[in-house]
């Protein structure tokens, strides 16, 4: 190996011993292209770099734009969070409205039921009151039209009995004849009243002293009333009087002195309807 440098010619030609075929490279030639690659080198990473560069922005464009984005969602998101935090309390506030309202409706509802069946109770009271009602109205009018039919079918005998015209009402001269008739100690067995008739039928009884006949007399009234237009009122007293001597013998009365005893009757009857009640 040591000759093969005494065979190259100083001009990088082969020697003698070159045409063996192979072709012996200068020491120079070698050394020469090591030293270049270095600059070699630091160019193509230099160039690497550069074009590395330019390659970066649109990485950082794209990753600002994400942020903006994602940004932008929280903003969102935040906002439909508190948009959500309203609702709630809104749709808390209506579900208690609707539970204060169930409430009000069920204590409504028990109210109904309650007033319903009060009504029902009342309008069971009601249907037996009127059923009572309209048993007592059929009484009343049967009543009265007996009390018409008895008026009509008595017949007082008015011959012989002592009349007298009031400018008083019915009603009024039938209380004075009530009132004159207890004064003087009769009562009244039979009374028959409706509003145009009036009639009142006495005890028998002795009188005494104080009364409107004489001592020992015995006398029984028939009062009859009846109402004449413009307020008017007729009043009939007849007597049924008779005299009564010791041993229970009856003495005959004349016409004239029991007329003379049915219109004291009917003067006592005049000075109490023309008397004002008293006033207490």
């Amino acid at each position: 190996m040591g000759q093969t440098g005494e065979n190259v010619n100083e001009d990088g030609q082969g020697g003698p011993n070159s045409g063996n075929g192979l072709t012996v490279i200068p020491q120079t030639m070698i050394k020469a292209p090591q030293r270049s690659l270095a600059p070699l080198l630091g160019l193509a990473v230099l160039s690497w770099c550069a074009g590395c560069a330019p390659d970066e922005s649109p990485f950082r464009q794209e990753n600002e734009s994400l942020r903006k984005q994602l940004a932008k969602q929280e903003s969102l998101l935040n906002s439909l969070q508190d948009g959500n935090k309203v609702m709630q309390q809104q749709i808390d506030l209506l579900n208690q409205e609707l539970r204060d309202a169930k409430k009000q409706a069920e204590h409504a509802q028990v109210e109904a039921k309650t007033l319903q069946t009060e009504a029902k109770a009342l309008g069971t009271r009601l249907d037996a009151q009127l059923a009572e009602s309209k048993k007592l109205s059929g009484e009343i009018q049967r009543t009265a039209a007996k009390a018409a039919q008895l008026t009509d079918s008595i017949r007082v005998e008015e011959k012989g009995a002592q009349v007298e015209d009031l400018p008083r009402p019915l009603m009024a001269v039938g209380k004075a004849a009530e009132e004159a008739l207890a004064r003087n100690g009769y009562r009244v067995r039979v009374t028959v009243k409706t509003d145009q008739r009036a009639v009142f039928v006495t005890e028998r009884k002795i009188s005494t002293p104080s009364s409107l006949e004489t001592a020992g007399s015995r006398n029984q009234y028939v009062v009859s009333l009846q109402a004449l237009p413009s307020n008017v009122t007729r009043l009939s007293v007849k007597a049924d009087f008779e005299r009564v001597v010791q041993g229970g013998r009856v003495l005959a009365v004349d016409a004239e002195e029991i007329a003379e005893i049915e219109r004291r009757l009917i003067a006592e009857i005049g000075k109490s309807v023309a008397t004002p009640p008293s006033k207490s």
